[in-house]
């Protein structure tokens, strides 16, 4: 790792009514399609209601999906985000996007939408993916579904279109994602950033890349920043925090990984200390503290200190220093692409070691795929911070 100066659609919420559809088996030009659909009414209002669908792959590979219901009570979709939705009276399809179309084995998409109802809103009982029924016995009866007495808001981020040059950026909400290629200067590739839109908390983003040259050296780190990133950006980030302050930052981040072929990366999040609450853009960081997630043929700066269990799971910790500031990296020793933490659970870790002072501030917090080699996607499904 060197010096960076990184210019580094509506989702779920407490779900309560859900319906499973499992294994549909059919053999079609020698592929086995199986599948499981999770369907969860997110919330619900007086002729309203948001919904998100959940796709896993029980089967072979698929290079793209279509997934079909029907409507029992005449309810009618109005708008979508991660899928093109079209609805012909009763009957429902929605088709992958440009960035979700591949599943592989036990791999999962997910998309979401709004639609209204009258007189009643029942789950659908029956899905079918690329015309193979998924049928089984873990559909529910009729649960209460979630009331509110008004409409959500109408998302305030549309979705935009794919931004390959390195300048490009997106605002969302409290967030900004920029098209970081912090170190491409002598690989060959490229990269680009898209947002799927939404209310801008949580967001719904996503990047492609193609990236040759040094195995071992980053090119590039699109992330979703909150926060400082040599100067402060987008206002209501609820940062600083001091550590002393002992303040819960919990984060919920859903994501799916595309490679093709063999690469080189991990998906990680990534905090910036400083000595001071306000730092400004010429104040470097005094530490780094990244969480990797997801890691593909690649290591952390440094060298491998030990093992800790924290939030239920087990994570190598390295110890490296990159000539101006120290960094502390915790890697999941085993991948996952969905991950609920608080960040206060590491920081604490790092002061517990005496590796970093208590009256250090917090004042970023950041999550992407950051890229030595190789081609692929990471497509962010659902992603939020909050300072407690």
């Amino acid at each position: 790792m060197v010096k960076r100066t990184r210019l580094a659609l509506l989702a779920a919420a407490v779900a309560s009514t859900v319906v499973t559809a499992v294994v549909g088996v059919a053999v079609a030009h020698a592929a086995t399609v199986a599948c499981a659909v999770r369907y969860t009414v997110s919330a619900q209002w007086s002729g309203g209601f948001t919904a998100d669908v959940t796709i896993t792959n029980l089967g072979d590979p698929v290079p793209s999906w279509r997934l079909t219901w029907a409507y029992a009570a005449g309810q009618r979709v109005t708008q979508a985000w991660n899928a093109t939705v079209t609805q012909d009276l009763t009957q429902v399809t929605a088709a992958n996007m440009s960035y979700n179309g591949a599943i592989g084995l036990n791999g999962t998409a997910n998309f979401g939408f709004s639609g209204s109802w009258s007189g009643s809103n029942p789950v659908p009982t029956a899905f079918a993916l690329n015309g193979v029924t998924c049928t089984g016995s873990g559909n529910p009866g009729p649960t209460p579904t979630p009331t509110r007495t008004t409409p959500p808001p109408v998302p305030d981020y549309p979705p935009t279109g794919r931004l390959c040059d390195s300048d490009d950026s997106i605002e969302i909400g409290k967030y900004w994602i920029p098209n970081n290629q912090w170190g491409a200067t002598g690989a060959t590739g490229s990269q680009c950033i898209w947002s799927n839109g939404g209310p801008g908390n949580p967001i719904y983003w996503g990047t492609s890349y193609t990236w040759s040259g040094d195995p071992s050296s980053v090119k590039s780190y699109a992330a979703a920043i909150l926060g400082w990133h040599w100067g402060w950006r987008r206002p209501n980030t609820g940062l600083p925090v001091q550590l002393s302050a002992n303040r819960d930052v919990t984060t919920n981040w859903r994501f799916n990984v595309t490679a093709n072929g063999a690469s080189n990366m991990n998906v990680a999040y990534d905090m910036w200390f400083h000595p001071m609450a306000n730092p400004g853009s010429a104040d470097q960081p005094t530490d780094e503290l990244m969480i990797w997630l997801y890691r593909s043929n690649a290591s952390p700066a440094g060298s491998r200190q030990g093992t800790v269990t924290i939030a239920g799971t087990t994570w190598e910790v390295w110890r490296g220093y990159v000539g101006t500031w120290d960094v502390y990296s915790y890697v999941r020793t085993s991948n996952t692409t969905s991950a609920t933490l608080n960040i206060r659970d590491f920081t604490n870790d790092v002061v517990s070691r005496g590796w970093m002072s208590s009256s250090k501030y917090l004042t970023s917090v950041q999550a992407g795929p950051e890229i030595f080699t190789g081609s692929g996607e990471v497509n962010t499904t659902l992603y939020q911070v909050t300072v407690g």
